[in-house]
């Protein structure tokens, strides 16, 4: 088994009980909504890893729109879930309009047990590439920042700083913090008054 939490959106109670009976013994958790509208507070009250989401929640449009703009919904959340969307229309187009606003895979009913399983794990799969590259990238990011920060600061300044991240490193251990640095006790004290360091 699985450990993730699958929420499953669907207006026909059927393919619910259907989709969950499929799922339940494969992942840790399996909940099922017969409409998106509840899918804010799920999302803020616990961890999703992965949403199978319906196109269509009611009788006058069957476009996909609807669940197209719950995608949007989904994927403009902080550390969104991945997201699966099912349809009971074929729509080629429609699977490729998904893709470009971020959902990692599309099904057509009726679906095959064995492959909504593989996709979904796939579909989390990504998720989890996704958020190891971009928290990559936020880390470059920041580098950069400090770098380019770096550069314009003067003499004193890049020392006063070397010397509180040794301290700070050294949790306030002068004697540590002077081996560290290559400097006297004495002249560390000197540096430390000159710029103003208490301890």
């Amino acid at each position: 088994m699985y450990d993730y939490r699958i929420a499953i959106i669907d207006d026909n109670q059927a393919v619910l009980k259907t989709l969950k009976l499929v799922l339940k013994g494969v992942f840790a958790s399996v909940v099922t909504l017969p409409h998106p509208s509840s899918l804010p507070a799920l999302l803020a009250s616990e961890r999703v890893d992965a949403v199978l989401l319906d196109m269509n929640f009611s009788a006058q449009r069957l476009d996909g729109e609807e669940g197209l703009n719950w995608l949007k919904y989904i994927k403009g959340q902080p550390d969104p879930p991945a997201v699966v969307l099912i349809t009971a229309f074929g729509d080629i187009g429609l699977a490729v309009t998904s893709l470009k606003e971020g959902a990692e895979d599309f099904v057509t009913k009726p679906w095959d047990n064995d492959e909504l399983i593989e996709k979904l794990l796939k579909a989390i799969e990504r998720r989890d590439n996704q958020r190891h590259i971009d928290s990559t990238l936020h880390e470059a990011s920041q580098l950069r920042d400090r770098h380019e920060s770096t550069l314009q600061m003067t003499l004193d300044e890049l020392e006063r700083q070397h010397i509180m991240e040794v301290l700070d490193e050294c949790r306030g251990n002068l004697t540590e913090a002077t081996a560290r640095l290559g400097i006297s006790r004495q002249t560390l004290y000197t540096r430390l008054k000159k710029y103003g360091i208490c301890l």
